[in-house]
Formats: C-alpha cells, sequence, structure tokens
C-alpha cells in the first residue's frame, strides 16, 4: 500500500514540475513574442522615414542611383521580413545601405543645410534612439528564456515540446552608432 502511495505521489510532483516549467517557457516565449512586436513597431516607423529621405537626397544627388536603389532594396527586404530572424538578418543590410547614404550626404553641402534633410535625420536619429531602448529590452528577455529553458529539469521540458532558443538582435559595432552629417 504505501509504495503505491508513494509512487503515486512523486508522479504527481512530476506532473506538477513538469505542468510548471512549461507554462513557465510559455510564459517567457510569449514576453519574448511581445518584446519583439515592440522592436517591430519601431522599425517600421523607422522604415516610413525612408522614401522621403532617398526623395530628399535624390533632389541633390540624382545621379548617385546605385547608391539611391540600394538603401531602397535594402528597405524592402527589411519591411517583408516575416519573422525576427529574417528582420535582424535584413537589418544588417540596410543600416551599411544607409551608412552609405549619410556617408554621400556628406558631399553635398546644399543637402546638408536642406531642412527637410535636417528635419528627417533627426527624426531618424530619435527613431534609432528608440530601437536601440527596444531592442535592449528584447535581448533581456531572449536571454532570460534562452537561460531558463537551458537549464535542468527546463531543458527536458523544452525539448519534448520544442522550444527553441530565440535569437538575440544584435548589430554589428560599426553600425551601433546613428550615421553623423557634419553641418
Amino acid at each position: 500500500m504505501w509504495p503505491a502511495i508513494i509512487i503515486s505521489g512523486i508522479l504527481v510532483i512530476i506532473i506538477i514540475i513538469f505542468i510548471s516549467v512549461y507554462n513557465k517557457l510559455v510564459k517567457l516565449r510569449l514576453r519574448v513574442e511581445n518584446q519583439w512586436s515592440q522592436v517591430d513597431v519601431r522599425l517600421k516607423e523607422r522604415f516610413d522615414l525612408i522614401p522621403n529621405l532617398v526623395e530628399t537626397v535624390k533632389g541633390y544627388a540624382s545621379h548617385e542611383k546605385e547608391t539611391l536603389e540600394n538603401v531602397i532594396n535594402a528597405r524592402n527586404r527589411a519591411v517583408s521580413a516575416r519573422t525576427p530572424e529574417e528582420a535582424i538578418d535584413s537589418e544588417k543590410g540596410f543600416q551599411g545601405a544607409l551608412s552609405r547614404l549619410f556617408a554621400l550626404a556628406e558631399s553635398y553641402p546644399d543637402l546638408k543645410a536642406n531642412t527637410n534633410f535636417m528635419d528627417l535625420q533627426r527624426k531618424l536619429s530619435d527613431m534609432e534612439s528608440k530601437i536601440a531602448k527596444y531592442r535592449q529590452f528584447y535581448n533581456d528577455s531572449v536571454m532570460r528564456y534562452n537561460q531558463t529553458k537551458a537549464v535542468f529539469p527546463n531543458n527536458i521540458v523544452a525539448n519534448m515540446f520544442g522550444f527553441e532558443d530565440k535569437q538575440f538582435f544584435t548589430i554589428e559595432t560599426a553600425e551601433k552608432e546613428v550615421p553623423k552629417v557634419s553641418f
């Protein structure tokens, strides 16, 4: 009689642990997804600024067609990203194209003095700051999720139910700074 009660008690404890771990992992995964949606909103807001920026630059540097097309193509790839992983990968190309656009602007003093260009650059700089803040929140959530998923006994439950690691949103060191245009 006692062995059956002990075995039943152990099974109940194991089931409770599994349910608790599963619920914790789901909650953390949902937090990561929510944080990503916050980053995604900011990225889309920034992408909405790019066509106006390109049009402003085009007015002064229309013969720089390749650079302008690269920016638009990189923006379109980033906007069409369906998953955080795709967005993170496309962001690297977008940052590089945007840096080249601002480097191009350095060659055109009239463009640098254009109030529309300066306003768009300020808005872009503000948006980059917001993206950096939300990217940090996202990365913090990813770290907590990945760490929780990796430890015993959570890793057993995570593997049983297909919880996968989430990717950090990092950018290259050279891309971390908002491109500066000196006036």
